[in-house]
C-alpha cells in the first residue's frame, strides 16, 4: 500500500447531487486551471448560475447536449497533481439510464466519492431515507470491490451547516454500508459551490474535525495488487498470432497480448488452453526488444519453441497452474439494456480476448435497491437491475474470479442481434 502512485477516483450518487461541482471546485481551489478555462466559468455560454458566480459544472461538461441540458451524460475524465500526488478523476452520471457510464467510470477507480444532497432529503425520521440511485451507485462499488468510499455530504450550506442534519445522513449511510457490507468509509460534510471543506477546513463547520477532501484524497493509500498478480501462475490471453513471412524457412511466429498475471520467463513449461497442449517459452519480445523475462501488465509477443495450433482467444498458463478451462460460470452483473434479460435468447459474452456464445441458465437473484434486499422471484433483470446469474459458455473459458484478478474475472454480454451491451459482469465462482 503507498500513496505515492496515481489516484483514480470517481464521483457517484443521484442526479443533482453536484458531483461536476465538486469537481470544478476542486480543480479550481487547487489551481489546476488555466486561464481560460477560469475564465469560462464565469462567462460560459451555457452558464446556469448568477453573476459573479462560477459554474463549475462547465469544466466536465464536454458534451454540448449536457451543457445545454445541465446534467452529466458521459463519463469525463480530468488530470490534475498537488505537490503531495497525481489524480485521474472520472465525474460520473447520476441519472438512471447512464448507469452503464458510471459502471465504467467505476470499473479502474480505486476510490469514490458518494455525493450526497443533503437539501433533499427527508428529516422528519431519526435516519432518512437515501435516494435510489445513491443505493444503486454503493451496491455496484461493492461489486466492483472499490478500496475507498467518502461521502461527502453536500449543500449543507442550505442547512446552515447543521452537524444535526450532516449525523443523520452518516447514520443512514452506516446503514446502507452495513447492509452491503462496505468498508474503509469516509464522511465529509462539504459545500461544493462555497468551497467548504474542499481543499481547506471550513470555517462554517468548526465542529468537523476531519480532514477536507483533497488532503484525504492525498493522503489514501492505494493497493495496486500487483504483488499478489506477480504471485499468481502465469496467464496470458492471446490477442493476436504474429506472422512475419509464411513463406519463408525461418518462419517467425509470435503470440501477442498482455500478460494478465505472474512472471514468464525464457523456458518456462508453459500450457495452451482450452486444447490443454504443453510446450516452453524460446522468446519473449517487448516493445522495448527481446528479453529474458516479463511480469504482469507487460505487454508481450511469445514464441513457442513448438509448433502448436495457438489462435486469439485461446490462454498461455504456466504448466503447474492450477487455472482450467471451465464451461459454467455464476457472475453479479448490472443489466444495461431497455430490453429484460431473456434466458429463451443467446447472448455473446466477451471475456479477456475472446467472444463466445452464451446461455443464461437461470436468475439466482436480483437486488432490490430500495430494501436490498435479494428477491429470488424473478426470473429475468430489468434495465439497471442488479443480480446473480448462472451462464454457459459454447467453449470453454480460462478465467479466474473477479475478485482475484478484475481483468480475467469481468466481462460484457452483447445482443447477438443489435449488438448492443447488454450487461457487465463480474465471475464470482465457476465450475
Amino acid at each position: 500500500m503507498s500513496t505515492d502512485s496515481v489516484l483514480r477516483f470517481i464521483t457517484a450518487g443521484s442526479v443533482d447531487d453536484g458531483k461536476s461541482t465538486l469537481i470544478g471546485r476542486l480543480l479550481f481551489d487547487s489551481q489546476s486551471l488555466l486561464a481560460d478555462q477560469v475564465a469560462a466559468l464565469y462567462h460560459g455560454k451555457h452558464k446556469r448560475t448568477a453573476d459573479g458566480v462560477p459554474d463549475f459544472a462547465q469544466l466536465t461538461d464536454g458534451l454540448a447536449a449536457e451543457r445545454e441540458q445541465g446534467i452529466t451524460i458521459d463519463v469525463a475524465y480530468r488530470y490534475f497533481a498537488t505537490p503531495a500526488r497525481k489524480f485521474i478523476i472520472a465525474d460520473t452520471p447520476g441519472h438512471e439510464q447512464y448507469t452503464r457510464n458510471m459502471v465504467t467510470g467505476a470499473s479502474t477507480a480505486d476510490a469514490a466519492i458518494i455525493l450526497i444532497d443533503a437539501s433533499r432529503l427527508d428529516y422528519t425520521e431519526q435516519t432518512p431515507k437515501l435516494l435510489p440511485q445513491t443505493r444503486r451507485h454503493s451496491a455496484i462499488l461493492k461489486l466492483l470491490g472499490t478500496a475507498h468510499i467518502i461521502v461527502a455530504v453536500n449543500k449543507l450550506d442550505l442547512l446552515d451547516y447543521s452537524e444535526e442534519k450532516f449525523n443523520a445522513i452518516k447514520r443512514a449511510y452506516n446503514k446502507l454500508a452495513t447492509t452491503l457490507d462496505l468498508h474503509n468509509i469516509n464522511y465529509i460534510p462539504i459545500s461544493a459551490l462555497n468551497g467548504d471543506n474542499i481543499v481547506t477546513a471550513s470555517a462554517h463547520m468548526p465542529w468537523y474535525q476531519g480532514k477536507p477532501l483533497l488532503p484525504l484524497l492525498e493522503s489514501l493509500p492505494v493497493d495496486n495488487r500487483s504483488s499478489q498478480l506477480l504471485a499468481a501462475p502465469a496467464l496470458f490471453p492471446v490477442q493476436r498470432v504474429a506472422r512475419l513471412d509464411g513463406s519463408s524457412t525461418d518462419d517467425f511466429r509470435g503470440y501477442q497480448g498482455r500478460l494478465e498475471q505472474g512472471c514468464l520467463r525464457v523456458g518456462d513449461p508453459v500450457r495452451i488452453e482450452p486444447a490443454g497442449q504443453t510446450s516452453t517459452i524460446a522468446a519473449i519480445y517487448t516493445p522495448d526488444g527481446q528479453v529474458e523475462q516479463a511480469q504482469v501488465g507487460t505487454v508481450l509477443t511469445i514464441v513457442l519453441a513448438d509448433d502448436i495450433d495457438v489462435s486469439r482467444g485461446d490462454s498461455i498458463v504456466a504448466a503447474d497452474s492450477t487455472l482450467q478451462p471451465v464451461k459454467n460460470i455464476s457472475a453479479s452483473i448490472c443489466w444495461f439494456d431497455s430490453k429484460p434479460l431473456n434466458s429463451a435468447r443467446r447472448y455473446w459474452l466477451k471475456h479477456t480476448t475472446q467472444t463466445v456464445y452464451t446461455k443464461i441458465r437461470q436468475v439466482d437473484y436480483l437486488l432490490d435497491v430500495q430494501s436490498l434486499n435479494h428477491r429470488q422471484d424473478s426470473d429475468s433483470l430489468q434495465l439497471n437491475d442488479i443480480g446473480r446469474i448462472q451462464l454457459s459458455v459454447q467453449k470453454p473459458i480460462v478465467a479466474t474470479t473477479y475478485q482475484a484478478n478484475p481483468a480475467t474475472g469481468a466481462f460484457i454480454l452483447i445482443d447477438e442481434a443489435t449488438n448492443h451491451t447488454v450487461a457487465a459482469g463480474m465471475i464470482t465462482s465457476q465450475a
